[in-house]
């Protein structure tokens, strides 16, 4: 029974995240409910992947495709399980004071035009959840469901190494720590949007590295190097990813370092996912 390279990628951080629940000081019972969930994501692999190896039967095949993409919003989640009771705010005033000067130029920039470029960059913002979906689909339309796995490796490995790095540097997000600082001028119904799902689905362990930045271009260098056959997408995703980091820091979703820094483990998942497959092959 063999399990693809994304495969292993999951099953090591939510072994991570299990032993992540043992150490830190969580309250009961969120210890023994992170254990008992990861052992059932890990069991949905070894299921696939057994099931695939009894019958191979394509269907079981395009599971183990999805499956991993059904897992991102728990992976993120339960990072928020481990957040700290209180935040020092140490990181968030010396970001603060970077993002100052950054805003200084960037918001005259975006709003040049009025509410267009301001209500783009909240769609832009909104599209990242839909990343990992829509960059599956353009490999099976384009016949080249092959590369999935390649795919998600990349992808994956730039969205958990943020979520990993989130324990060791807790942090809460610019637009409530300074509420009511440096907001955009236009409220439009997207930023609604936007607020209201981070209001009711956010986690507050961290928001460094910025994982909205790292999956943008990890999805959009995964899609320049796996579909040269139609560069389009390569195109897109890039145009994406960089209205998106764009958006977490004119938006105040992240500081400017959150973004950095997230574009950083992309180029390096974007280094180590070349690099495997130079060795392996797709």
């Amino acid at each position: 029974m063999r399990l693809r390279r994304s495969e292993w990628a999951l099953i090591a951080y939510f072994c991570y995240t299990g032993v992540l629940a043992l150490v830190l000081p969580l309250r009961p019972p969120l210890p023994a409910i992170t254990i008992g969930v990861n052992a059932a994501v890990v069991a949905g692999f070894l299921v696939l992947a057994r099931a695939w190896q009894l019958r191979k039967r394509e269907a079981w095949d395009i599971a183990r495709d999805w499956y991993p993409v059904s897992l991102m919003l728990l992976a993120y989640r339960e990072m928020g399980w481990f957040a700290p009771a209180a935040h020092s705010m140490t990181l968030e005033s010396a970001w603060e004071s970077w993002d100052k000067v950054l805003l200084a130029f960037l918001r005259p920039a975006v709003e040049f035009l009025g509410p267009v470029l301001p209500s783009w960059l909240e769609v832009a913002y909104l599209l990242v959840y839909s990343i990992p979906s829509f960059c599956l689909a353009m490999l099976y339309v384009y016949k080249r469901r092959e590369r999935a796995n390649a795919f998600l490796f990349n992808f994956l490995l730039g969205i958990l190494l943020c979520y990993s790095l989130f324990p060791l540097f807790p942090s809460e997000p610019p637009r409530t720590v300074f509420a009511g600082q440096d907001l955009p001028s236009f409220l439009t119904p997207f930023r609604r949007l936007n607020l209201w799902l981070l209001g009711g689905y956010g986690i507050h362990t961290s928001v460094f590295p910025s994982a909205h930045v790292a999956g943008a271009f990890s999805g959009a260098f995964a899609m320049v190097r796996l579909l040269p056959e139609h560069r389009w997408v390569g195109r897109f995703m890039t145009v994406l990813a960089i209205s998106i980091a764009i958006a977490t820091v004119y938006g105040r979703y992240h500081y400017g370092a959150d973004a950095t820094a997230g574009f950083v483990v992309a180029v390096a998942a974007q280094a180590v996912s070349s690099a495997v497959e130079r060795r392996s092959g797709l």
